[in-house]
């Protein structure tokens, strides 16, 4: 606790000095609580450096369960080490579990822990992949980050309308899936495709890289066509 007080006071002292030195009173009406703001927000910015992915997780038996298990469009907001600006978007993990699943609340924690400290976007990707296999070591994971960098909006190129997009592919996700995909680049964009974008139980196509995923990792035969893989640009 006494740690803690005295992290906050020299913070509070590193926000009145940068206000300082920005040529502004730090004893104004609108800036004489601001160092007690900004020590308090940064509770919660950087609260992941507090939390262990082990000790907040539960894993339970999948009982025989071994087809894809995807969680989409988890809100995220973390803050790059490069400018102390924030980066924000959405992450995808999926994953193929062996013997072991992790309650579904938990994935939208684990992007939480990792996301809410001194971050690059590809590190924070990794992390998430890395942290997911070492918990439940399923059989793939697949994690697609898709955020929007204020140090790229707000400053340098001054961008509003970029996004950036990273991946980490482990285990099945990281190997042939398709045998008519020759190059990594296509197996890459297949994964990444089926991660963020896809719906595998709504395909027809026999073809279709979603169905050739569950047949490797689940001996289904009898998926749908999904709508998203493509299927001409790997005849």
């Amino acid at each position: 606790m006494q740690d803690k007080a005295q992290n906050n006071a020299a913070l509070e002292e590193a926000v009145k000095k940068l206000i300082a030195s920005l040529g502004e009173h730090v004893g104004r009406e609108g800036l004489s609580r601001t160092p007690r703001r900004v020590s308090k927000a940064f509770e919660k910015v950087f609260s992941g450096y507090d939390k262990k992915p082990e000790e907040l997780l539960t894993t339970f038996d999948g009982e025989g369960y071994d087809e894809m298990i995807v969680v989409k469009d988890i809100d995220f907001y973390s803050t790059c080490e490069h400018h102390l600006l924030a980066f924000f978007g959405k992450a995808h993990i999926g994953y193929i579990p062996d013997g072991k699943i992790i309650g579904l609340s938990k994935i939208p924690r684990l992007v939480e822990i990792f996301s809410r400290r001194l971050q690059n976007q590809e590190r924070l990707t990794m992390e998430i992949a890395q942290s997911l296999k070492k918990l439940i070591n399923p059989r793939g994971v697949g994690v697609v980050l898709e955020a929007k960098h204020l140090c790229m909006m707000a400053r340098g190129v001054e961008k509003q309308g970029s996004q950036v997009t990273t991946s980490a592919m482990l285990g099945l996700f990281k190997k042939e899936i398709n045998p008519s995909i020759q190059t990594k680049q296509k197996q890459y964009s297949a994964n990444l495709r089926f991660i963020s974008k896809c719906a595998p139980n709504n395909c027809k196509q026999t073809r279709c890289t979603c169905r050739r995923l569950l047949e490797v990792t689940a001996g289904s035969r009898e998926q749908n066509h999904c709508g998203f893989c493509e299927e001409d640009e790997y005849d």
